[in-house]
């Protein structure tokens, strides 16, 4: 494949990619492995994704590692994807650290096992004074259960007094998003060719440019993530407003 990185515009990068890491076990399968091979593979994909996203300078990057109906599998293969993800973090979080990569996580924390949560603490805690890419884990993550939470945190505010109902804007809901302190994404990346988005940062993606590719995650690599980056720059984000408005550069509010 040609390199396509220097096709890439590195002044029209969004600043938050999220990712849908779909096709670990379909990938397993096809080479008569069982799923969770296909997982331990996906994580070559995730260090190679980190690495690219901070070479280019992307600020955020969020990836989808478990979702909250992900509990839903069969108990041999949630207990190895926990493992999975105790010794990822164990043997990464020194590179994170060197390579300026800060680690977030949103989700239902509380859910993980007690080891996980220790680790990421952990982890947060050691990579929270660096200042490069923002990596954000989704772990036992809903979209639709933040927005119920939210909604009851501003619920609660009103009936304490705390906040007026009239006042509830924007502002104030994604304030009481996981996703707080972080600008919403501008481009989704999807693989294994799914095209749905899957419960995932539903309130955040509202104006993300989507991007499906059939790759499974485990396959994908930089070049494939500079194709999803060169047909992202190649779109035009419009924001409700007219082409012609766009050309004479006229800036979208939102």
């Amino acid at each position: 494949m040609m390199d396509l990185l220097p096709q890439v515009d590195r002044s029209r990068l969004p600043r938050h990619i999220a990712i849908i890491m779909d096709g670990n076990g379909r990938w397993a399968r096809e080479r008569g492995e069982d799923r969770v091979y296909g997982h331990y593979e996906g994580v070559v994909s995730v260090r190679e994704i980190v690495d690219a996203c901070g070479e280019l300078g992307v600020e955020y990057l969020t990836l989808y590692a478990f979702s909250a109906e992900n509990w839903n599998r069969p108990k041999a293969e949630v207990d190895a994807l926990m493992e999975l993800l105790v010794n990822t973090i164990r043997k990464e979080v020194d590179d994170l650290k060197k390579n300026n990569v800060k680690l977030h996580v949103i989700g239902d924390f509380a859910s993980l096992p007690e080891v996980c949560q220790k680790e990421m603490t952990e982890a947060m805690q050691l990579t929270g004074m660096n200042t490069g890419l923002n990596l954000v884990l989704a772990l036992s993550y809903s979209a639709r259960q933040e927005l119920l939470m939210a909604a009851r945190k501003i619920a609660e505010m009103a009936v304490s007094g705390v906040l007026a109902p009239a006042d509830i804007d924007e502002t104030v809901f994604q304030r009481c998003l996981d996703t707080a302190t972080f600008p919403d994404p501008e481009l989704m990346i999807r693989t294994s060719g799914e095209n749905r988005i899957s419960n995932f940062l539903l309130y955040q993606l509202a104006y993300a440019e989507l991007y499906f590719t059939p790759v499974h995650w485990p396959d994908f690599r930089k070049q494939n993530l500079y194709e999803a980056l060169l047909d992202y720059q190649r779109r035009e984000r419009r924001f409700g407003k007219t082409s012609e408005q766009i050309q004479k550069n006229i800036i979208p509010d939102a």
